[in-house]
């Protein structure tokens, strides 16, 4: 086995919002050997999730595997609302950062 990062597998790692009070996060591979050596092993999951955006398991709404599209997608709830008084990011489009730096034993 060896280290692989997620942004070499992935050509494509987005946020942005899903309703003002989700978010969404893509991971879309390369190809689909790296979607599958991924996918099979489980890596991308609830407690990663949690543990990359603070958030307990009952706010991660959904994580889908999309092999049509070679693509994983989790969504959680935003802990403010799009637009809110403090909130930072009202598109939602600059919360994927947590999951550049992934690296994973395939």
């Amino acid at each position: 086995m060896m280290k692989v990062k997620l942004t070499d597998l992935a050509g494509v790692i987005r946020s942005k919002n899903s309703g003002p009070y989700e978010l969404t996060l893509d991971i879309i591979f390369n190809d689909y050997d790296g979607y599958e050596r991924v996918k099979r092993g489980g890596f991308i999951n609830r407690e990663l999730i949690c543990d990359l955006y603070g958030v307990t398991p009952d706010e991660v709404i959904g994580i889908v595997e999309f092999e049509p599209a070679k693509a994983i997608k989790a969504t959680i709830k935003r802990p403010l609302c799009s637009g809110d008084l403090g909130e930072t990011d009202v598109y939602g489009a600059q919360q994927h950062a947590p999951l550049l730096g992934l690296e994973f034993d395939l």
